[in-house]
């Protein structure tokens, strides 16, 4: 039997602190690269949680009275530009204080020693997802050329096949996502594929349509490795 690839959201689900400087330089990219000037709390101020960053960028521009054509004109060199801009910040910030999810390490230890594949699946763009995961020290088990990221489709649900084929093809009812928000599920069964919901304290989300609804990440590798069986 084909084992499980387990594609894992990052904000809320392995990285659990907030951290300003993602809106910071999403801002300032939007105000560089388009004729306005969003507040320093314009990614707050919309539904954010569980979308891509592209998608944050239209939904932040559409509320400084952009049209969908003018917003496309820039979109993907705003992603990226918001990316670089992140490291740029993040080279000068302390982040002493940055939590993982508790027992992330060992959870996702015990997933590769059961052969499950691992994958990154999130909003953010690659370069400040992978940057988390390097801080946190959890880059060694997301590898590179896997996964799927924020600049790379608006749709979430569209990054399950980017996933998939990066995979080298895995089938999607052997692919499950684990992410903190009702859009993480929905997004998922969308893709033909199962979810994983762990609650996070960021969360108010229920998730009535859940394959699996977790406190932790330890709880999260049991399931994982039941259904891996």
């Amino acid at each position: 039997m084909t084992p499980l690839l387990a594609l894992f959201d990052v904000d809320g689900t392995l990285f659990l602190t907030h951290d300003p400087l993602a809106g910071e330089a999403l801002v300032a990219s939007l105000r560089d690269l388009y004729s306005v000037s969003p507040p320093d709390d314009a990614v707050e101020r919309i539904d954010h949680q569980g979308q891509t960053t592209m998608r944050i960028i239209r939904e932040v521009l559409r509320a400084e009275g952009l049209g969908d054509a003018l917003i496309d004109e820039h979109l993907a060199r705003a992603c990226a530009h918001s990316a670089e801009r992140y490291l740029e910040l993040l080279e000068r910030a302390d982040t002493h204080d940055w939590q993982a999810s508790p027992g992330a390490a060992a959870a996702l230890g015990r997933l590769a020693k059961e052969h499950i594949e691992l994958a990154l699946l999130t909003g953010n763009p690659e370069p400040i997802a992978r940057a988390r995961m390097t801080r946190l020290g959890l880059d060694g088990f997301f590898p590179a050329g896997q996964g799927a990221f924020g600049c790379e489709a608006e749709n979430r649900g569209d990054l399950f096949e980017l996933a998939r084929g990066r995979a080298g093809g895995w089938p999607a009812d052997r692919t499950v996502e684990i992410g903190d928000t009702a859009r993480d599920v929905r997004s998922a069964h969308g893709a033909g594929s199962r979810a994983i919901a762990l609650r996070s304290p960021r969360s108010a989300d229920e998730f009535p349509g859940a394959d699996a609804v977790c406190d932790d990440l330890a709880e999260v590798a049991d399931v994982l490795i039941a259904w891996n069986r």
